[in-house]
């Protein structure tokens, strides 16, 4: 792996309650673009990936006044050329390195929806492109990443089963990935999942969960990573961890900057609506034809 001396060097110190950090994300993203090693920066692509998922989402439903979100990694008209590859060939391009698991999802969209038009929300396949991603990433090779994006699969899974049990939905039908944490949070009808003592995180992660103020709940969880992050790369001062980790802070700082309290009152309503909503027939018809 590189050491990045002069980057880490003259980075601005940054802090869980910066308003406004020296650097946004788009603008990180194009400098350490120029520095890192090609190895590094794909490691740095899993970063970026998260937004690709919702620009191919958005693409395939042709979502009205969707805005493209240009901190992926592939620009708008390469997310046509693959899926359009895709749809022809059942193929990614050969010039363009895609993700095993972006090719897998667009195939089971498309067999799923074929030629038909479809830009309601769905949360079933935002729930699959986020396992398959999760599933991928944890296996990047990088110690770091590999907890990293398992630390992050359980955080969603711990705050969707507790949200999912507070209002009497199926824990199975809403939990995603395979792992031991997973699974515990699909059966165990203990209150806190018998989590406790699973990693050195869990118990203030399930305690932070029952929180009921949103907007204090994300923030301490924001906290729980800020703090995961800085323990984990105590001793990697120069190494592309702590360069990925400064870049995972600055998305916490942009994200903080942008949120207010009836924004994120307003998103999580929306997505117990949307969750209530969906009948058990389709569900049954998605687990059926996704198997």
């Amino acid at each position: 792996m590189s050491k990045y001396y002069y980057l880490i060097s003259g980075l601005p110190a940054i802090t869980p309650d910066d308003h406004k950090p020296a650097y946004t994300v788009a603008e990180f993203k194009t400098e350490i673009t120029t520095v890192l090693s090609e190895q590094d920066q794909k490691l740095a692509d899993w970063f970026f990936l998260p937004y690709d998922n919702r620009n191919l989402l958005a693409y395939l439903r042709n979502t009205p006044r969707y805005v493209f979100d240009e901190r992926g990694v592939y620009t708008e008209e390469i997310i046509k050329e693959i899926c359009d590859s895709m749809e022809s060939e059942d193929r990614a391009p050969e010039n363009i390195r895609v993700p095993d698991y972006l090719i897998e999802f667009i195939r089971d969209y498309y067999e799923r929806f074929g030629d038909t038009e479809v830009s309601e929300y769905n949360v079933l396949w935002e729930d699959r492109i986020s396992a398959m991603y999760y599933h991928e990433a944890m296996t990047c090779g990088n110690t770091f990443l590999s907890s990293w994006f398992e630390m992050n699969l359980n955080i969603g899974n711990v705050m969707t089963a507790v949200n999912i049990r507070r209002h009497g939905l199926d824990r199975e039908d809403y939990i995603i990935g395979d792992n031991e944490v997973a699974e515990q949070l699909r059966h165990s009808s203990a209150h806190d999942f018998n989590l406790g003592n699973s990693s050195d995180y869990m118990a203030e992660l399930v305690q932070i969960a029952e929180e009921r103020d949103l907007m204090v709940r994300e923030r301490r969880t924001d906290v729980l990573r800020w703090n995961w992050l800085e323990e984990h790369t105590f001793f990697k001062t120069f190494d592309i961890e702590s360069v990925l980790s400064y870049l995972i802070r600055l998305e916490m700082l942009e994200r903080w900057a942008g949120l207010d309290k009836v924004k994120g009152e307003e998103t999580f309503r929306r997505l117990v609506t949307e969750m209530k909503r969906e009948s058990q027939d389709t569900l049954n018809e998605f687990k059926e034809n996704n198997k």
